[in-house]
């Protein structure tokens, strides 16, 4: 009997923990790159409906690289459209791999997945649709290597 109680105590406080931690994700979407190669000049777009302005909002980017991917690294530019057609430009590295060429993200094989943090704590200041605009920001004009990339905005447990 004791050890049944031992099992539930585990179990039960393994749920709480777990749902303790998890976000609501609000919005979530990646598109695949060109295979033959991301061009500086070709933007990814994400629109996201935006209708509740009274919550926080925490915005990553996630990347999926391949193994291959000949940097340690990978800048972006992120341009945000309002819904009144204001524009806001942001810059985010993501690290990818450390000096020695291990991956930090987590994958198997030849996929390697990453999430990096843009924003934290965001209130949106307007009701209606966002555009995010994604293009990278490397010195190469063309790059290889880079399979998708995302838009992952959870609501924040911080309110």
């Amino acid at each position: 009997m004791n050890t049944r109680l031992t099992i539930f105590s585990v179990l039960l406080v393994s749920i709480l923990a777990l749902t303790a931690c998890n976000h609501a994700t609000f919005f979530s979407d990646h598109q695949r790159v060109d295979e033959e190669g991301w061009n500086m000049n070709d933007d990814l777009r994400f629109d996201v409906d935006i209708k509740d302005t009274s919550r926080m909002y925490d915005f990553y980017i996630d990347v999926r690289n391949l193994s291959d991917y000949p940097y340690s690294n990978l800048f972006l530019f992120i341009t945000t459209t309002f819904p009144d057609h204001a524009v806001r430009r942001d810059t985010l590295e993501c690290p990818l791999a450390d000096v020695y060429g291990n991956w930090y993200g987590k994958g198997a094989g030849k996929y390697i997945d990453g999430r990096y943090p843009l924003h934290g704590r965001v209130l949106f200041p307007q009701s209606g649709t966002y555009c995010f605009q994604i293009a990278h920001a490397m010195r190469d004009t063309n790059i290889t290597g880079i399979k998708n990339i995302g838009l992952h905005i959870e609501y924040s447990n911080n309110q």
